[in-house]
């Protein structure tokens, strides 16, 4: 059962990819979720080139960018800034059990899509909102990527850029976005829930500062209780535990350690990877003293690791009880067995009827994948979907005529 939301209409007002990728996880689970796209234009995500990364027929090919945030959902192009879009805007919200945007207080306050504006349309729905900074405070006008409020403002960057880097770490597309929204799409669930046992409506909120304060929680709480920036780790290529550490192989690739239970792996974790010599050496058992002699045991089993390829290493490592992992790229991703044996990867087809795959979202319900669907073309539902809300010909129409739809 992948269906848990079947019933469950959502309209979206949202662009780029923190809250549209909330809505692609509500569709995931089985909602019906209808995408407002501005007539002029629509979701700046769709004119987004990431890397310089797009397939040459824009018109039929996929966008990966859009189908990770947008698949499953319907759109309609509406001009919310006339009469008549916000006339049907109302007959849409009306119908629905969600809304869900990312517009921020002042544009919302313009156009007349606060809370109190909405719930006067349909006194029952939920209003989930993504923000950059927070719904109060001094900057909640004030617009966020992840690169900014979650990366940079929400500490993540300054973690994870090792000290005396001539450069700050940097994040791929949608680094902080994606979690984020499935944070959201989790809120908006809860208050579904919370909606049926007692039929209050909710106002659901979640920023990319507060997301990535969740994800920074032990480094935040250490300056909190220690007075550090930094939570005390090791150097690079150093460990406090050697066999909780990261070491390369001869041909160039890494292989990730995680020997929580150093007494418990090392003996046999020696043996089978060739240094039955430093089984039973005294300098690293117990594992008091592995640790007290840390710098050494690094030293020799990087030495060790570093005469072999990768090959090698997952055929020697592949019985080790402990737990341990390649550094994958994202196509071994694409091809790994429990990837694919768990459905972590969806079948979908373009235009042309090309095959590929999107991730799912990481919420399995009774071990099944979401179905396969694709993001929807700009403005591709717009007459469907009105004649769902119960607009007649005559008014599609005459909407087309004044410019409110597409």
């Amino acid at each position: 059962m992948t269906g848990i939301l079947n019933g469950i209409k959502v309209v979206e007002l949202a662009s780029w990819a923190f809250v549209p990728a909330a809505g692609a996880v509500l569709a995931d689970w089985g909602a019906d979720v209808v995408k407002i796209e501005d007539t002029r234009g629509g979701d700046s995500t769709r004119s987004l080139v990431v890397g310089g990364l797009r397939r040459e027929n824009a018109a039929v090919d996929a966008d990966y960018m859009m189908e990770i945030t947008n698949r499953g959902k319907r759109s309609i192009g509406l001009d919310l800034k006339s009469d008549k879009g916000r006339e049907l805007f109302a007959q849409l919200i009306a119908s629905a059990d969600v809304f869900l945007t990312n517009w921020l207080p002042g544009p919302r306050a313009r156009a007349r899509l606060d809370v109190e504006d909405i719930r006067a349309m349909n006194p029952k729905i939920i209003i989930a909102r993504g923000s950059g900074q927070g719904p109060r405070g001094p900057e909640s006008d004030k617009g966020g990527y992840d690169s900014s409020s979650f990366t940079a403002r929400g500490g993540v960057a300054y973690a994870l850029t090792p000290p005396g880097a001539e450069f700050p770490f940097s994040q791929g597309a949608a680094f902080g976005d994606l979690p984020s929204g499935m944070s959201l799409a989790g809120g908006i669930a809860g208050a579904l829930f919370h909606r049926e046992r007692t039929g209050e409506p909710s106002v659901v909120d979640v920023s990319l500062l507060a997301q990535a304060m969740w994800t920074m929680a032990p480094d935040i709480l250490a300056a909190e209780f220690f007075g550090v920036d930094r939570t005390p780790v090791p150097p690079p290529g150093s460990a406090l535990n050697p066999v909780t550490n990261r070491y390369r192989t001869k041909d160039g690739r890494w292989i990730q350690l995680v020997f929580l239970q150093p007494d418990r792996f090392w003996h046999d974790f020696c043996v089978r990877v060739g240094r039955a010599d430093l089984a039973d050496d005294e300098r690293f058992t117990p594992s008091r003293n592995l640790i007290a002699n840390a710098d050494e045991a690094v030293r020799l089993l990087r030495e060790t690791f570093a005469a072999q390829d990768l090959e090698h290493w997952t055929t020697a490592l592949a019985d080790e009880k402990g737990v341990w992992s390649v550094i994958a790229s994202p196509q071994e991703v694409l091809a790994d067995p429990q990837a694919i044996a768990n459905e972590y990867l969806v079948p979908n087809k373009d235009g042309l009827g090309r095959e590929y795959h999107v991730v799912s979202n990481p919420v399995q319900f009774d071990e099944t994948r979401p179905q396969s669907a694709r993001a929807p073309e700009y403005g591709e539902h717009t007459e469907a979907l009105l004649v769902e809300a119960g607009v007649t010909w005559a008014e599609i129409a005459e909407a087309k005529e004044l410019k409110a739809i597409l």
